[in-house]
């Protein structure tokens, strides 16, 4: 994923523009590095010593069976890798809130796969482990994709069961899904791969075929320990619920396995008999590369989000020959809407535009805002994607709507409300990217995670909050200064530019990308370079849902 790390060289003999472009890459070489240190950490799951006493009792961690799973040399499209990062210190961290999901290729079936990884406390479920599983059962339902389950998991993690067990959102929810994914007709295979305790044990016996690997594999209601407090009977976990009993006695499981291989072996083997799906045509030709090379990307974001730059440069390593069939290009030039094709697929693309621009009346529009024509624009091209059939990709890097009196007598709120309405009833697939500034309306305009993207990632110069942290921190400092002075306090300078930089602090880790990818407000940071082939995979899963819903609006102010 990470290749071609290599800082780019500085030279003397540089032009002033290669100069800067060397800067850049500095810079955004750098963010990869971090990001790329911490996938490397959450990858070892729960620690070389937890790795090796799971792989004492002869199985495969989450990320190998998911590897042994998937097709040869086939890509796996991780979701919510950075999932709980940070998050649960006191309980000694979650990596990956303990199980791995994603989208890969299985017997040339595209599926989501979810893989509990029994080396971050047992596979215990936190909250986010169950966002985190709801997330991937969305995802499966929006775009018809089967589900294999990978379980092994101790059930609940105790202490935070309050956080988990009984809301809407919560525990529960997904055995609800499983009921309703089958009755959508869509495949769910379960692997029972280690325990499955208490309600976890609904999720595999819920799904249409249930499989059982010997002396791992374990399923019950009540572990041992539970039946002997609650009726006083001495039984050990595999008379309980272990792989013989259950696949000869008591009828739970379908298929009864000897160990990890010989389950994901078969698992593809079912894969394999599935009918063909039946796809929603959206419209494909051979793919045609980029007219610029991925390894230029890194050269064209600024190494600050206040600089300039043209957004058509980014998309030129992006879609297929570098050609924008660019929609109204003259009129909202603080939004390029064009249509274009990313690996052969015809998409429609709303981007932000963070160049200050002028217009026909020689007013300036500064970039990364969007103004009352760019929102009107962005509304009638979205308008034109849905009766085209036409899936939709936002590139965000937005400061917000414009603000003042000359915009408010304009009608920013009506032209904005009308972009939100368009963009949230609009009923073709939808996938978002943000790439720079993501802050307050502008991240609802563009498609944020509240809009129900199919998939939406960040690039690792992203910052999502309601404003920029220097205004966000002035406003709250503001605030804090105004309740001392009205008990008759005052407050020193030296005080308060302490005070502002704790705030900016605090602030400022708020609208990390890493911050947001914990919470699963993106489905992860992913590399700028990788894009394109991201594009290209959701594509073909959306292309999985046949069922487009025809694009109808409510009221809108005009």
């Amino acid at each position: 994923m990470f290749s071609d790390l290599k800082m780019p060289v500085s030279s003397n003999t540089m032009s002033p523009e290669e100069r800067i472009a060397s800067q850049y890459a500095d810079v955004n070489l750098e963010l990869l590095r971090k990001l790329q240190d911490t996938l490397k950490r959450i990858g070892e799951g729960g620690g070389k010593n937890a790795v090796q006493k799971h792989k004492e009792k002869g199985k495969m961690t989450a990320r190998e069976r998911i590897q042994a799973l998937i097709d040869p040399k086939s890509y796996f499209l991780e979701i919510g890798a950075l999932a709980a990062e940070g998050m649960y210190a006191e309980q000694g961290g979650c990596p990956s809130a303990g199980v791995v999901i994603g989208i890969g290729t299985v017997s040339d079936r595209l599926c989501m796969i979810v893989a509990n990884d029994a080396t971050v406390k047992a596979g215990a479920w936190f909250p986010m482990t169950g966002k985190k599983n709801l997330r991937a059962q969305e995802i499966a339902m929006e775009n018809h994709l089967p589900l294999i389950y990978l379980v092994d998991s101790a059930g609940v993690f105790l202490p935070m069961q309050d956080e988990i067990f009984p809301d809407k959102e919560h525990f529960g929810r997904i055995f609800r899904n499983n009921a309703v994914i089958s009755a959508m007709g869509i495949p769910q295979i379960a692997a029972i791969m280690g325990p499955c305790v208490a309600g976890g044990a609904y999720l595999p016996i819920m799904s249409d075929e249930a499989l059982i690997v010997e002396g791992t594999g374990s399923v019950f209601l009540a572990g041992p320990y539970l039946v002997k407090s609650a009726i006083g009977e001495d039984v050990d976990a595999e008379t309980l619920g272990g792989a013989s009993m259950h696949s000869e006695i008591s009828g739970v499981t379908d298929y009864q396995l000897p160990d990890d291989e010989s389950c994901l072996k078969k698992i593809r083997y079912l894969m394999g008999q599935l009918g063909p799906a039946t796809k929603a045509g959206f419209n494909r030709i051979p793919a045609v590369k980029p007219l610029v090379s991925e390894k230029k990307l890194m050269e064209i974001l600024p190494d600050e989000r206040n600089k300039p730059y043209d957004i058509r440069e980014i998309l030129k390593v992006i879609v297929d020959d570098g050609n924008l069939e660019e929609y109204k290009e003259g009129y909202g030039k603080t939004i390029v809407t064009a249509y274009a094709r990313v690996d052969g697929w015809a998409v429609g693309i709303v981007a932000n535009q963070r160049m200050v621009v002028k217009t026909k009346k020689g007013e300036m529009q500064f970039g990364g805002v969007i103004y009352s024509d760019s929102a009107d624009k962005a509304a009638h091209f979205m308008m034109n994607c849905n009766q085209k059939k036409i899936p939709i990709i936002f590139f965000q890097d937005v400061t917000g709507f414009m603000v003042g009196s000359k915009s408010e007598q304009g009608g920013i709120i009506k032209d904005g409300a009308k972009m939100v309405n368009v963009m949230a009833n609009t009923t073709v697939p939808k996938i978002t990217f943000i790439i720079g500034n993501s802050y307050g309306a502008g991240n609802y305009a563009m498609c944020g995670k509240a809009y129900d993207p199919r998939l939406i990632f960040a690039w690792p110069s992203a910052q999502i909050a309601v404003m920029g942290g220097a205004q966000a921190a002035k406003t709250l400092l503001q605030i804090q200064v105004a309740a001392l002075e009205k008990k008759g306090e005052k407050i020193t300078p030296e005080a308060e530019a302490e005070w502002l930089q704790r705030i900016t602090e605090k602030y400022q880790a708020q609208t990390s990308p890493y911050y947001a990818a914990a919470r699963l407000w993106v489905d992860g940071i992913i590399d700028p370079r990788d894009t394109r082939k991201i594009i290209s995979q959701a594509l073909e899963m959306a292309d999985h849902n046949p069922e487009i819903k025809p694009f109808n609006m409510g009221v809108i102010r005009t």
